[in-house]
């Protein structure tokens, strides 16, 4: 009865550990803090909360148009790192400065998901890390 085990309601398959893989784009900025850019755990991707930060240059735009862009492109660097596109996303969750960008947010977020678009939360939150006006995370499944 390999990979089975008996309990007092009877015979159930033992679920294998599925195994994580930590994932790290050089082109995305690095993690600040005890975190992964993100985590691939079977067929599914997260991704972390990406800041607009240029990976290259270490700097954030201001305008909260170019900070979504940057915080996409940010994950698009990490999904390709490990194999994934935009296509493969199956949630997101925005977290916003000021609920009043949603409407300047959202139209950049749509230019990056022309198919199927993913599930989203969209949150107004207190403050970002290092003044952003937006950060985003993804969840990928192939």
């Amino acid at each position: 009865m390999s990979g089975m085990v008996r309990t007092c309601s009877g015979v159930h398959e033992r679920k294998q550990r599925t195994m994580k893989k930590t994932i790290a784009s050089p082109l995305a900025p690095k993690a600040v803090g005890p975190y992964s850019q993100a985590v691939e755990a079977g067929d599914t991707l997260y991704v972390s909360g990406q800041l607009p930060i240029d990976g290259a240059t270490g700097a954030m735009p201001e305008k909260v148009e170019d900070q979504t862009r940057q915080s996409l492109v940010n994950i698009g660097h990490i999904l390709s790192e490990a194999g994934y596109t935009y296509d493969d996303i199956v949630k997101t969750t925005v977290l916003l400065g000021s609920i009043a960008d949603f409407a300047a947010m959202n139209a950049v977020y749509a230019e990056f998901f022309k198919g199927g678009k993913p599930a989203r939360v969209c949150y107004q939150v207190a403050a970002l890390p290092m003044g952003a006006k937006v950060e985003i995370d993804a969840i990928a499944v192939k």
